[in-house]
């Protein structure tokens, strides 16, 4: 029979799929097709959709509405062909709420012929009537040991040669940081730049600041030469032209493993590294907001 955990194939509920990027959604729903309708049959029998590019209600009134009330029987020998046909909406989140609305109407209209898979990175941006009607599974980053095996492998097909062997694979898996897209999307780039890849290629293409740079910014943050961290913010971080947003989630890291702040305070400077990650994100001044981030650590 087949399964997907405690649902047979035949007799799949609505769905939704949540997690971080890169670690295997929209590729599970592609493959649960294929098994269900075979390589030919699945295209027909599968409507996917970005939300990100089409995330308005007109979409969900005419594209997945015209889809959704037709019916298919057709069938393939070998494979189950189940009698209702897959509308896969990636980056479900991205939708407006109007379009949500309109979403749960059609869900509940055509639910007898057709399966919907909601794929998308927060669940808390997706209303509830919706999520309510699915089965939600929960995708984590992927594990560093089964993306070890993966890398491993397209390495060995690809031919790629690394400096360091494992060593080099296993910088490239944390600094993905559980997304294997972007690990392999990394390494496509550093096998192509450079023969063979070695870790500091890496570290370059990804826009990691070397850990000597955070060790010295954390340092002046310990110290009150206000001065000194203002020519290291200027000088260093940003005519060096790294990734400021990249610093402060570097810093934050060394700092929320420092053995020898407390727990309060730890926890005083990650609402102040929330903050000033929001206010970069939103295209605040990159050199002010470091400045005035490190000048906290300073006094506080």
């Amino acid at each position: 029979m087949y399964r997907i955990g405690p649902y047979s194939l035949l007799q799949l509920p609505h769905m939704l799929f949540y997690g971080p990027p890169g670690t295997g959604k929209t590729s599970t729903v592609l493959a649960l097709a294929r098994d269900l309708f075979g390589p030919q049959l699945y295209r027909t029998r599968l409507l996917e959709l970005n939300a990100s590019d089409e995330r308005g209600i007109d979409v969900i009134r005419e594209k997945v509405k015209n889809f959704a009330k037709t019916t298919s029987k057709e069938t393939v020998p070998g494979y189950p062909c189940p009698p209702f046909k897959l509308i896969l909406l990636d980056e479900a989140d991205s939708l407006t709420g109007d379009a949500q609305t309109a979403l749960r109407r059609v869900m509940e209209l055509y639910s007898k012929g057709t399966r919907f898979c909601l794929v998308c990175n927060y669940v808390s941006r997706i209303i509830e009537p919706l999520t309510s009607r699915c089965a939600k599974f929960r995708f984590r980053p992927v594990d560093e040991l089964a993306g070890l095996v993966k890398v491993r492998d397209i390495c060995a097909i690809e031919g790629v040669q690394l400096v360091e062997g494992d060593e080099t694979l296993l910088t490239l898996l944390r600094i993905a940081g559980g997304d294997l897209r972007r690990a392999i999307t990394l390494l496509q780039s550093a096998h192509r730049l450079s023969l063979p890849v070695s870790m500091n290629v890496l570290s370059e293409l990804s826009g990691i600041i070397p850990d000597v740079l955070i060790q010295r910014g954390y340092s002046l943050c310990q110290t009150e030469d206000a001065l000194s961290m203002m020519e290291f913010v200027r000088t260093e971080i940003i005519r060096g032209a790294y990734s400021v947003q990249q610093f402060v989630k570097q810093l934050g890291e060394l700092v929320s493993g420092d053995p020898t702040l407390g727990t309060a305070r730890k926890a005083m400077l990650g609402i102040r590294f929330a903050k000033k990650d929001y206010l970069l994100h939103d295209g605040a001044d990159e050199m002010l907001q470091l400045m005035d981030l490190m000048g906290y650590c300073i006094y506080y």
